[in-house]
């Protein structure tokens, strides 16, 4: 334990910018036949919002300034596309999604002269591509003429008849090009990635395709050409060529990333064949001689979308990484934490769990693509600002050509608060209920459920109208039921708020007559009950404290209402 506390100490310094997680479910393994992939994007401090950008056409000579997704540093430019395509968040108009997580890898292989960074990436993807496939030939056909200017990444990238991971990492400072495998999961499987490289072995061939310009055994995988060679020449891999790993050699495990990263893989997983999933709880918890977990598996039922959201706000509970049920839980069972570690007093080190969902996301989406709707309805991205636990995911649709405002950084932004702001409204309430979790979250999954209820039920009557339109009169009717949405959810949000700021006043519970109708004494006094912390919690503030508090005379058996 001690060496997984030490590399918790590590990770703590660079994870929180990097920690993202991705689901992907193929389309035999959805309930509905869409593919489906979701994104936690676990920014710290980043303020969460819609991106746009219009479908446009550009002018032979147009150039396109690149600025790091993160940083916002200029890194240089290159031709614009005589056209782009609609994009909206991480999903384009023809049902392209692009979602990623960063698993950084061997650092000497960052190249900060690159042009091209993964954030800046995606959204050229998004503007310029149709399929997957397309994608990832774009991607790295990039890199290899601009350069890479982050570190490590894995991507899900996926479209109305496909699902793929790929994984990428630089060649190292001035260098341009770039190594890399994608691999297609399977439509009746599901994948999930985390911030810990996850491909290993795969298919191969000694054929190259001239016209991909990288290597493609089946119709299932890719890799560029030299991936197996730029490891041996860089002293990372020195066996046969079929032994090769892409992240034993890119990004070696350890028993940090296995629980932090990998362990969010393993809860997924674990939700949707949990027999299965017994056989790798060593491997997670920090045994490196156990078997690490297959990129996919065929999960034990077909998910629903409401299965796959369920997923991203997962907290380990009722797993052997459940937190909510001791001290570091504090008194009201929050399975949040502050940091990824901490140190006692004594120096030695710790670890914090790192589940799915968490304070930090500055946005989470879960993307429906259905290949048998035309494409601008096909394409449903279901969308919030902020931690995907404590938020209402709205539909967008992908043909939508104007964000809600509340979902803009026109109402507010990371250093200016508005309680019109989708990111801040969320913000204040979730900060609300983390403090008080076992008390309070009960009445936020009661307003989730509200709001999913009614958009799911909505969505199927929407669309049986919609398909009969035409293409110019659906966009304006869908960006105008986009917005309608985010603002019901903005109204129930700012409902929530009064009545979570009545009921829970001042470490009391106010009782009620029936949802938002409390009872009352006078018209100046509610009906409460006051709120005990739980018997573990008071236990330790006993033991902590000695007889500080022991109660010595009966004056002190009764303190009345203070």
């Amino acid at each position: 334990m001690r060496f997984i506390g030490a590399a918790f100490c590590l990770l703590a310094a660079w994870l929180p910018a990097l920690a993202c997680t991705n689901m992907i479910v193929g389309k035999k393994a959805s309930l509905d036949g869409s593919v489906m992939v979701t994104y936690n994007d676990d920014a710290g401090s980043k303020f969460g919002h819609l991106c746009h950008f219009p479908a446009g056409t550009h002018a032979a000579g147009e150039m396109r300034k690149i600025y790091d997704w993160e940083t916002k540093r200029y890194l240089g430019e290159i031709p614009e596309a005589p056209v782009t395509y609609n994009v909206v968040g991480n999903i384009n108009e023809f049902q392209l999604c692009i979602c990623e997580t960063t698993f950084g890898g061997r650092w000497e292989l960052n190249n900060r002269k690159g042009i091209l960074d993964y954030g800046s990436l995606i959204y050229i993807a998004l503007q310029r591509c149709k399929t997957a496939r397309e994608a990832i030939k774009l991607i790295t056909d990039l890199v290899d003429e601009y350069g890479y200017a982050s570190s490590g990444e894995s991507f899900s990238i996926c479209d109305k008849n496909e699902a793929w991971i790929m994984e990428l990492i630089g060649k190292g400072e001035g260098v341009k090009g770039s190594v890399w495998v994608a691999i297609r999961i399977p439509d009746d499987c599901i994948s999930a990635h985390a911030n810990q490289s996850r491909i290993t072995t795969f298919p191969q061939t000694k054929k190259l395709d001239k016209t991909l310009g990288c290597y493609k055994p089946n119709d299932d995988v890719m890799y560029s050409a030299d991936v197996i060679k730029f490891a041996r020449e860089k002293g990372y891999f020195n066996g046969k060529d079929e032994e090769f790993s892409f992240r034993d050699a890119y990004h070696p495990l350890n028993a940090g990333t296995a629980r932090s990263c990998d362990g969010r893989v393993w809860s997924i997983f674990n939700r949707f064949d949990h027999e299965g999933m017994e056989q790798y709880l060593p491997y997670i918890m920090g045994d490196m001689k156990s078997p690490s977990m297959p990129l996919y598996i065929k999960p034990t039922h077909l998910l629903s979308v409401r299965d796959v959201k369920n997923a991203m706000r997962d907290h380990y509970e009722d797993t052997p990484l459940d937190c909510r049920n001791d001290i570091s839980a504090g008194p009201w069972g929050t399975p949040y934490h502050a940091g990824l570690g901490f140190k006692s007093s004594d120096g030695k080190a710790y670890f914090s769990e790192r589940p799915i969902a968490t304070q930090q996301t500055a946005f989470a989406l879960v993307a429906q693509l259905r290949s048998w709707l035309p494409d601008d309805l096909g394409g449903l991205m279901w969308f919030g600002a902020d931690d995907p636990a404590m938020i209402a995911y709205t539909p967008v649709y992908c043909c939508t050509n104007q964000v809600p405002e509340a979902y803009t950084k026109k109402v507010g932004d990371t250093s200016h608060f508005s309680m019109k702001s989708a990111y801040w409204l969320s913000n204040v309430i979730s900060n609300i209920v983390y403090n008080r979790w076992s008390i309070l979250i009960g009445d936020l999954q009661l307003a989730q459920k509200e709001l999913d209820d009614y958009y799911e039920a909505d969505q199927q009557e929407i669309e049986k109208k919609a398909i009969d339109m035409n293409p110019n009169e659906r966009r304006l009717w869908l960006t105008g039921l986009t917005d309608t949405y985010c603002q019901k959810m903005m109204d129930r949000w700012t409902e929530l708020f009064g009545y979570l700021s009545i009921k829970y006043n001042d470490f009391a519970v106010r009782k009620e007559k029936a949802y938002g109708e409390f009872e009352t004494i006078s018209d100046e006094k509610c009906r409460t009950t006051r709120i005990s912390y739980p018997q573990y919690f008071l236990d330790a503030v006993a033991h902590e404290t000695g007889d500080r508090y022991v109660r010595k005379a009966a004056t002190h058996e009764s303190q009345g209402d203070r």
